[in-house]
């Protein structure tokens, strides 16, 4: 299980930019955090979860 914005899952074995997508977020507007360390956007596609990992998905909204 990976607990993901703390809420436990099975998403072990998914890279960032599948949660990313399934989440519903749009892949310029965030920022994840994995095990506390930020992901450089470059690694999304590339750095997978494993059970017993944190991810945090963090949206950024636009106003005035």
């Amino acid at each position: 299980m990976v607990k993901i914005n703390g809420e436990e899952k099975n998403a072990a074995g998914k890279t960032v930019a599948q949660l990313v997508s399934e989440g519903g977020y749009s892949m310029e507007r965030v920022a994840v955090e994995l095990n506390f360390e930020i992901v450089p956007k470059a690694n999304y596609e590339t750095t997978a979860v494993r059970d017993g990992d944190s991810v945090e998905i963090v949206g950024f909204v636009g106003g005035g």
